[in-house]
């Protein structure tokens, strides 16, 4: 089957000699593995810039079996330059996406999600928000995400009291008093402000990118991401004392 489309570049790598394995996501047909041959030569360095992640593109591709072959793509604008943890934040957000999303299986919900998040990132939002809201597009895409104006029981999430996400039950009221416990979940403002899309405070944020990462770990299983590991080298900034903490 041939077919043309347009896709973001998730991740290049070579494969073979002179080859290159592109991973793309497409509003049709999903996330999607493409070999493009024989790119290594000078003539082909206008492709190569078209395949770098992030980039936007126009394709056209010949789809057998689990791999396809790139027969052609063109740049549709000119990729976001990113810096520092903003850099790592796209990163981020591209290995989730190769970590949790199958192959040829249609999300164009997903592919919005993508689309919005590269324009925060461009745009220079603040990194912490603009990833809690990702990562809930991204699971609520792919069918795992849970309800944050209810809890498990069906019950209105209480601004005051504070949650846990279970994967299997959905928003858990925690009635334990225990400090520890209480100090590491998200409260029901938290939840609420994420399910309306409104900005939360910056402890509240905080708090969602805990239990966020506790939920996404579920189902990456044990093996983290290389991202978080990059992450976890970074000098620690100061308690987040305004909205645009760049914490990720």
């Amino acid at each position: 089957m041939q077919f043309d489309t347009t896709a973001f570049v998730l991740h290049t790598r070579p494969w073979r000699e002179t080859s290159l394995l592109v991973e793309v996501l497409t509003a049709e047909h999903g996330r999607m593995g493409l070999v493009a041959r024989g790119v290594q030569g000078p003539k082909k360095q206008v492709l190569r810039a078209a395949l770098q992640p992030l980039q936007s593109i126009r394709l056209e591709a010949q789809l057998r079996g689990e791999l396809g072959r790139l027969v052609s793509a063109e740049a549709l604008d000119a990729a976001p330059r990113l810096e520092g943890e903003a850099m790592l934040a796209a990163f981020y957000v591209n290995e989730l996406i190769l970590r949790l999303v199958p192959r040829q299986d249609p999300l164009p919900d997903l592919y919005l999600a993508y689309a919005k998040v590269r324009a925060r990132l461009a745009h220079g939002d603040a990194l912490a928000w603009t990833l809690r809201r990702f990562e809930r597009d991204l699971l609520d895409a792919l069918g795992f995400g849970i309800a944050l104006d209810l809890d498990g029981d069906g019950m209105p999430i209480d601004p005051a009291a504070r949650y846990r996400f279970d994967p299997e039950y959905g928003a858990r009221r925690l009635l334990s008093e225990r400090a520890g416990e209480r100090q590491s979940a998200p409260t029901g403002q938290a939840l609420l402000a994420l399910a309306a899309d409104t900005l939360p405070s910056p402890s509240d944020l905080a708090d969602l990118r805990r239990a966020m990462r506790q939920l996404l770990s579920h189902y990456l299983g044990p093996r983290g991401l290389k991202s978080w590991e990059m992450l976890a080298t970074l000098p620690r900034a100061p308690k987040p004392v305004a909205s645009g903490s760049s914490e990720t």
